[in-house]
């Protein structure tokens, strides 16, 4: 081969050589470019969504909180019905003592004063 030959085809060789180190040497500094420019365009709908889960889990919060208080609310009025039984036989009670002391008011006449309960 000849000379002039020999450096063309070393020069080729060359030239791979440096494209393929610069490509190489560059390669990590791309793929973190992009991965920066990932992130930089994800980051504020990444942060949006976040802040969405955050108040809706307030909200569930609060939700589960009232119904957790209306549940505790109707078992407390169920387990009040022993009381309301015994409201309802003392106002039975109180209402039959009241129809007696009107039947009992109405037999006397309008100038005698009815039996006074001190005796």
């Amino acid at each position: 081969m000849e000379e002039p030959e020999m450096q063309l085809k070393g020069k080729k060789v060359t030239d791979k050589f440096t494209e393929s180190v610069y490509v190489l040497a560059n390669e990590p500094s791309v793929a973190l470019y992009r991965l920066q420019e990932h992130v930089r365009r994800s980051l504020p709908e990444l942060a949006q969504h976040k802040a969405d889960m955050q108040r809706w889990e307030e909200q569930s919060q609060g939700a589960i909180y009232t119904v957790e208080y209306a549940c505790s609310a109707v078992k407390n009025l169920v387990d009040s019905s022993v009381y309301f039984r015994s409201v309802e036989g003392l106002l039975k009670q109180a209402i039959s003592i009241r129809d007696h002391m009107n039947a009992t008011a109405q037999g006397h006449s309008p100038e005698e004063p009815p039996p006074s309960s001190s005796a």
